[in-house]
């Protein structure tokens, strides 16, 4: 149980401090008012209008960073306070989604395969809730440890393209914010790569966690052994 434990303490640490690392920047540059004064939704609609995105619908939800981008439905959904914001958070957060709907446009290749792969990685995070819990309360685990690790391989791959992804659309954002002249100086440049930075290191955090169990549960099948 040594090994288990360890993944345990270590990974949860690992979510943490990312986390932390994302609350303190977004919160520290959501005080921060971006000088040319557009809010996060009117920036989105600038950008996406300047790529000549017409079909992509922006919506608002509440929530603190509830913002994502839905490929299948072609909606950008900011939260209210990054919709209403001009922080640097604000458009900072915004341009990072309409980095994704530019991914889209342009059949960004990672992006594709993670879309096209959110249907198996959906039904292994099932499988692998209802394995994990026949497991412990049971008790068949080693009939299932082979499905459990196939299962978290497929949760690993996902992780690992997730992470092109995303930080493809932050470089995406960093770079049309300037060039569109939402970001003018030095400060606001610094923000926005503190930010977006800081929101990567979670996807990193997600890969490193999923890896780490991934060959927990696949080394027994390779050296023969197991943790006691």
């Amino acid at each position: 149980m040594g090994l288990f434990l360890m993944i345990i303490v270590g990974t949860f640490a690992i979510g943490l401090l990312a986390q932390a690392k994302v609350k303190s920047n977004y919160a520290r540059y959501s005080q921060v008012r971006a000088h040319n004064g557009y809010s996060g939704g009117e920036v989105a609609a600038q950008i996406l209008r300047s790529a000549g995105i017409h079909d992509v619908e922006i919506r608002k939800q509440p929530g603190t960073l509830t913002d994502h981008y839905d490929p299948i439905n072609k909606r950008l959904v900011l939260s209210e306070e990054n919709y209403h914001g001009n922080s640097i958070s604000a458009i900072a957060v915004s341009a990072h989604e309409c980095g994704h709907a530019l991914q889209h446009q342009q059949s960004y290749a990672p992006l594709k395969i993670r879309m096209a792969s959110v249907g198996i990685t959906s039904i292994a995070s099932n499988m692998l809730t209802w394995l994990m819990f026949g497991s412990m309360f049971l008790g068949f685990f080693q009939g299932a440890l082979p499905i459990i690790a196939g299962c978290m391989g497929i949760l690993m791959l996902f992780n690992l393209i997730t992470l092109p992804v995303e930080y493809d659309a932050s470089r995406r954002a960093k770079a049309v914010l300037s060039q569109m002249g939402f970001t003018s100086t030095t400060t606001e440049d610094e923000g926005v790569s503190r930010v977006l930075n800081a929101a990567a290191l979670t996807y990193v955090a997600a890969f490193i966690t999923s890896l780490a169990w991934f060959l927990y549960y696949i080394l027994p099948f390779i050296t023969g052994s197991s943790d006691d």
